[in-house]
């Protein structure tokens, strides 16, 4: 991959967080996704932080991790409100 299409995959519309979804045990490893910040202060993605912390610790180099399958992240992400899941984008 070039350097300008990693700067352009890199790069985050304001508003926004790059998170990389994933279980070390799953087949496909991570999958990148774009949530909007806003999510950080719903009840169930605070509860994927509260893992991540135990999973990974605060001290990671790169995006956020969070430890969930992609289907789950797929369907939670749904319960964060309907309206908001043709936004999502990886």
């Amino acid at each position: 991959m070039s350097n300008m299409q990693e700067d352009k995959k890199s790069k985050v519309k304001k508003g926004w967080l790059a998170v990389r979804v994933g279980l070390e045990d799953e087949d496909g490893g991570f999958q990148r996704f774009v949530i909007p910040i806003s999510y950080l202060y719903h009840p169930l993605f605070k509860h994927l932080l509260e893992k991540a912390h135990e999973v990974y610790g605060y001290h990671t180099s790169g995006p956020l991790r969070v430890p969930c399958s992609v289907d789950d992240f797929l369907h939670l992400r749904c319960k964060f409100g309907e309206e908001d899941c043709d936004k999502f984008y990886h």
